[in-house]
């Protein structure tokens, strides 16, 4: 079993209002090489939440941390014209991510939460705002 340190928070820096889905991702994945979704969990714009690949199984999301995270998208993530990033999250995405995250803690009580712009070397806005603040007390 993987042991879990960081549940990771990321945007699919896709254009505010644009509603995509986990099969578009693990397409637009695919087409890159992968060999599916890089992410465990997809928040629709609806909060509809679905699943990407099986948390057991590493994900493809923090280059050199796959193996010790779990990886959260919202779909938006940037302003309507891809002119620079945004917090474009819905009410109904904010409370899906709440509700997710807080399941996901249950399950990985010593796992921190973090936006993917956290980690060292990651030169990208992602997710568009603090979340390590925002879910500090998650």
């Amino acid at each position: 079993m993987r042991r879990i340190t960081h549940i990771v928070v990321h945007c699919t820096a896709t254009p505010e209002g644009r509603p995509h889905t986990a099969a578009e991702i693990d397409r637009w994945h695919r087409a890159k090489g992968w060999n599916g979704i890089g992410y465990h969990w997809v928040v629709r714009l609806d909060g509809t939440v679905e699943k990407g690949r099986d948390e057991a199984v590493a994900g493809s999301h923090v280059a050199g941390r796959n193996t010790s995270t779990i990886g959260v998208v919202y779909v938006g993530g940037v302003d309507r014209n891809r002119l620079q990033p945004k917090d474009t999250r819905t009410a109904a995405q904010k409370s899906a991510l709440v509700k997710l995250l807080k399941e996901l803690k249950t399950r990985y009580p010593g796992a921190q939460i973090l936006g993917h712009r956290d980690f060292p070397n990651v030169a990208k806005a992602c997710p568009s705002f603090n979340a390590k603040a925002e879910y500090q007390n998650l």
